[in-house]
């Protein structure tokens, strides 16, 4: 498994970052090959957190694509500051 996770600071209103990823990012998301699971988290004082999780490298990268079109066209006003991206293959899991 691979996952990728990504660190956004600085959100303006995470309750509708959520909703919007939820409705539209979230079944982007799942028709990605190889996807396993998607968790976004509010980590409160304007941070937000995202993990992905797929069976192999190539289903992450492209997540990765997806996840930038998407903020692009969907998020920029919430998500004024690019994410901390950090990727790698799972070495354990429970």
């Amino acid at each position: 498994m691979y996952a990728v996770i990504r660190r956004y600071e600085g959100v303006v209103d995470s309750a509708e970052a959520g909703r919007r990823v939820d409705e539209g990012f979230v079944p982007l998301l799942r028709r990605v090959p190889g996807f396993v699971a998607y968790y976004w988290v509010d980590a409160g004082d304007g941070v937000m957190v995202s993990t992905s999780v797929f069976e192999d490298r190539s289903g992450a990268e492209e997540s990765i694509r997806q996840a930038a079109d998407f903020v692009r066209d969907n998020l920029a006003p919430l998500l004024p500051n690019g994410p901390q991206v950090t990727a790698g293959p799972v070495v354990a899991a429970g």
